[in-house]
C-alpha cells in the first residue's frame, strides 16, 4: 500500500490506449490505491460518443430535455453539472482541468492526443499497434507481459501498485494558472 505520501504539487497523468486495453480497470485500481493513501484524486474521462449520465425521468433530465443548456444538481452529498455542447464547442482538456482544483492527483483517461504525460495501456488482444512511437508524452507502457520491442519503461499491468508508484515518483506535476 502507498503510505506516507506527501506531494509538493498536484500530479497530472494520463492513461492512454485503445478501446478494450484496460484503461478504465486500471484507473479504478489506481483511484482506490491513491484514495487509500489519503490523496484527493480527480478524473477526467473522454467519451468518443454521445453519452447520458443523467437518469431519464428525473428532474435534471427533464430540465435538459426541456431546453436548458446548463443544469446543476446539488445536495449535501454531491454536485453534478450537465452542459449541452450542441451549439458551442466542447471544453478542451485545459478547461476541464480548471474545474479540477484542490486535488492531489488528476488522472486523465482517454484524450490520447493531448500534451500530458501518459502511461500507455496495451494488450496484444486488441490487435492495435502501440501508441508510444507517435507520442513523446507516453513515459511508460503498462502491459500484461514484457515485450522485447518496447524501448520505454515497461510496467506490469497486473501490478497497479507498481504503476501508482511510477506516477507518484515521476515528477510530472500539474501546472496551475
Amino acid at each position: 500500500m502507498l503510505k506516507d505520501i506527501t506531494l509538493a504539487e498536484p500530479i497530472l497523468f494520463g492513461l492512454a490506449g485503445w478501446s478494450g486495453s484496460g484503461k478504465t480497470t486500471l484507473a479504478e485500481q489506481l483511484i482506490t490505491l491513491f484514495a487509500e493513501a489519503r490523496l484527493k484524486v480527480g478524473t477526467i474521462k473522454h467519451a468518443h460518443h454521445e453519452f447520458d449520465a443523467d437518469v431519464p425521468g428525473k428532474d435534471s433530465w427533464r430540465h435538459r430535455k426541456a431546453g436548458a443548456v446548463n443544469v446543476i444538481v446539488s445536495s449535501d452529498m454531491r454536485t453534478a453539472q450537465f452542459t449541452e455542447h450542441s451549439e458551442t464547442p466542447a471544453p478542451d482538456l485545459q478547461d476541464l482541468l480548471a474545474r479540477s482544483q484542490g486535488l492531489d492527483i488528476v488522472l486523465v483517461e482517454g484524450f490520447k492526443r493531448e500534451n500530458v504525460p501518459k502511461i500507455e495501456i496495451w494488450r496484444q488482444e486488441t490487435g492495435k499497434p502501440f501508441l508510444f512511437p507517435q507520442d513523446d508524452q507516453i513515459k511508460a507502457v503498462a502491459l500484461p507481459e514484457k515485450q522485447g520491442d518496447v524501448k520505454l519503461q515497461q510496467l506490469d499491468l497486473n501490478n497497479p501498485e507498481q504503476i501508482a508508484y511510477f506516477i507518484v515518483e515521476s515528477g510530472y506535476f500539474k501546472r496551475q494558472g
